[in-house]
C-alpha cells in the first residue's frame, strides 16, 4: 500500500507540472497577445492602446520567453557543464 501511495503522489506532481507547462504557458501567451491587441477609440475617433494593458501584455510575454529560455538552458546543462565548464541549476 505504501508503494501505491508513493506512486500516486509522484503521479500527481508530474500531472501538475505537465498542466502548468503544457497548458499554462500557451494560455499566458494567448493572454499576452490579447492584452497587446486591445485598442480603444476616443471621442475624436483616434485609436490608441491602453497603457496598463500593454504593460501587462509585455510582462506576460516576458514570462513566457523567460520560461522558454530557462527550459532550453535546463536541457543543455550537461552540455554546457562538459564543454564550457558552466554549471547551472
Amino acid at each position: 500500500m505504501s508503494t501505491f501511495l508513493h506512486t500516486v503522489s509522484s503521479l500527481w506532481q508530474v500531472l501538475l507540472i505537465a498542466i502548468l507547462f503544457g497548458a499554462g504557458l500557451p494560455a499566458v501567451f494567448a493572454l499576452s497577445i490579447r492584452l497587446l491587441s486591445t485598442e480603444i477609440i476616443d471621442s475624436a475617433g483616434a485609436v490608441r492602446r491602453r497603457r496598463t494593458a500593454s504593460i501587462a501584455g509585455m510582462a506576460c510575454l516576458l514570462v513566457v520567453v523567460a520560461a522558454i529560455i530557462t527550459g532550453i538552458l535546463y536541457i543543455m546543462k550537461g552540455f554546457l557543464a562538459h564543454t564550457f565548464g558552466i554549471h547551472m541549476f
